[in-house]
């Protein structure tokens, strides 16, 4: 085994899904329901939420380090009421990383990005590979790379 991608744990974005919009504005979120033919990729189950779908839209930090690096940025989060724990997946990329480019942010034990790379359609796990290859990659954080956004961590097995 190479890697582990894993969404995020829900628990800390359940409460959001019983606030009010009102609430949720409060802390700069807000309740969305997910339009056909539009990506809203789910941080937590990693596939993109399905029409008529309610997700939150909320900012995330998703790199929590003491660098220049540290970044946060907006991501949505579907409810999962029902839906079991989220997938992890080994060697192998999750459905939300399909038909998108991906950027990939390798960064070393300190938090300090190393190397970086373009996943085009279909070639995530090819490019999540190479980084690897690499003894001073510790951990590569995947984003959408026309919008920017975290799409999920990716750590070595």
């Amino acid at each position: 085994m190479v890697y582990k991608i894993e969404g995020l744990d829900y628990g800390q974005f359940a409460p959001l899904f019983a606030m009010s919009d009102e609430e949720l504005a409060r802390q700069s979120a807000m309740r969305v329901h997910a339009r056909a033919g539009e990506g809203y990729p789910c941080r937590v189950t990693l596939q993109d939420a399905g029409e008529g779908e309610t997700v939150i839209l909320l900012n995330h930090v998703s790199h929590d380090v003491s660098t220049p690096y540290r970044s946060s940025f907006a991501i949505y989060v579907r409810e999962m009421g029902g839906m079991g724990d989220a997938p992890v997946y080994i060697d192998c990329t999750p459905p939300v990383f399909e038909g998108r480019p991906i950027a990939l942010r390798a960064f070393d034990a300190e938090g300090m990005l190393q190397a970086a790379a373009l996943a085009l359609p279909g070639k995530a796990d090819l490019e999540i590979r190479a980084l690897f290859a690499r003894d001073d990659i510790a951990y590569i954080h995947a984003h959408n790379a026309a919008h920017g956004c975290f799409a999920a961590y990716v750590n070595r097995c």
